[in-house]
């Protein structure tokens, strides 16, 4: 029997394991199974030839008893309103593991970015914020980057909301550039949380980051962070790195320097100097310290689980491994730190973020960076924790944590 990759169909199953353990009331467990709203709506925009096109957009709001929604958009040709659910299922256990309070959301347009220009890109933007401004904003439902979108389209966003309110509100979006209201750290702060909690994984397996082999899939802003971070302050040796256009690999170490240079001058990293090509299904099965994926959803399933040779996996994708991976990982021993703890760094500094706005009184880079290690390693510990007190797998234990925070938030409410 096949396995089922629909991305939402993961999210509830992986909820249902989480309520199983937690005996959790059926009512309570039915409604957290479900966005508790969502949003689909056409953008028309003009494009450069004259013509005029619609796009189709979704935002869902999965669920607000902790506070306001969050949640990055994503500008992809592959987007679905699955996906776009699962990523807010998974936004709503991610702030709770992290501990802010905030709910979880997301949002999705489908298109292809590498395909439209500059202003076609600002004007799709623009009315992405149109379509949804009276069901945002600091108190409602605060949006962010996510794959393909950026600080710029954060600040046309910004922009556009502010006008339609007619007041200033930086706080509406988070990821915006410094200049508006923006938080130092943000940029790297996913990769950055993710090392986090991979220096405390490594502890307990009594190992150390410096020295230690990692394989890198995806090099987009997360990956090629995790590379960069890793490797300059925690020593972390990465022999592998690819995206979607194929992968590189040497033995002796990959220097994230000039794999960005050879990245920004041919807009892929294969052909960099002194590596030899990898697919990236090899990368996957390469015999490392650290497993990072760091790119899309339903990598890690049970047709390759069972070649996995790291001894940590850290998701910094959402969504990298099936319920059939996990359990193959759990009997053969391999520790994973799951995507929404792993990946909590950057949704926690947006919640930083916000806080700077709504004080305007801003931090420098290493305060930001002092208090996020403290709240991932917080994080960490909660879910190490209740794995070893429940006898369950971390993913389950991640969950166990997340989703008692929420419940009683909704019990709190009497909502259910």
């Amino acid at each position: 029997m096949s396995e089922n990759l629909n991305p939402f169909a993961i999210a509830q199953a992986q909820l249902d394991a989480a309520a199983e353990v937690l005996q959790l009331d059926p009512d309570m467990h039915a409604f957290l199974r479900e966005p508790m709203r969502e949003f689909h709506f056409t953008i028309p925009v003009r494009m450069d030839d004259g013509s005029v096109r619609s796009f189709k957009g979704f935002r869902v709001q999965y669920n607000d008893a902790r506070g306001p929604a969050k949640g990055g958009i994503r500008f992809h040709p592959d987007e679905t309103i699955d996906t776009v659910r699962a990523l807010a299922a998974w936004m709503t256990w991610k702030t709770a593991v992290a501990d802010v309070p905030l709910g979880g959301g997301k949002g999705g347009v489908i298109c292809n970015p590498r395909e439209m220009s500059t202003g076609e890109l600002e004007r799709l933007s623009r009315g992405y914020m149109r379509a949804i401004a009276r069901f945002v904003g600091l108190t409602k439902d605060v949006p962010a980057p996510d794959v393909h979108t950026n600080p710029q389209i954060m600040a046309w966003m910004l922009d556009e909301y502010e006008v339609l309110h007619g007041h200033h509100e930086p706080g509406a979006i988070t990821g915006k550039p410094l200049q508006l209201g923006g938080s130092a750290g943000r940029t790297p702060a996913t990769a950055m949380g993710g090392l986090f909690t991979m220096r405390e994984a490594a502890k307990l397996r009594g190992m150390k980051l410096e020295g230690a082999t990692a394989a890198i899939q995806g090099y987009g802003n997360v990956g090629s962070f995790a590379h960069q971070l890793g490797h300059d302050l925690f020593g972390l040796k990465v022999v592998a790195v690819s995206d979607e256009f194929g992968g590189i690999y040497n033995e002796n170490g990959l220097d994230p320097r000039v794999v960005g240079k050879h990245l920004r001058r041919n807009g892929r990293v294969e052909g960099t100097p002194d590596t030899e090509p990898i697919e990236n299904a090899d990368l996957l099965e390469l015999p490392v310290d650290f497993l990072i994926p760091a790119a899309i959803e339903n990598q890690l399933t049970s047709k390759n689980a069972a070649r996995i040779q790291a001894s940590i996996i850290a998701e910094l994708a959402n969504g990298p491994t099936t319920p059939d991976a996990d359990r193959i990982f759990s009997e053969r021993g391999i520790y994973v730190i799951p995507d929404f703890l792993c990946n909590a760094g950057g949704v926690t500094v947006s919640y930083f973020e916000m806080v700077q706005n709504a004080y305007q009184y801003y931090w420098d880079e290493k305060l930001v960076q002092e208090r996020l290690d403290e709240k991932m390693t917080g994080a960490f510990h909660a879910v190490h924790n209740m794995a070893a007190a429940r006898g369950v797998d971390t993913r389950v234990a991640a969950y166990l944590v997340a989703v008692n925070r929420v419940a009683e938030a909704v019990r709190l409410r009497v909502w259910v």
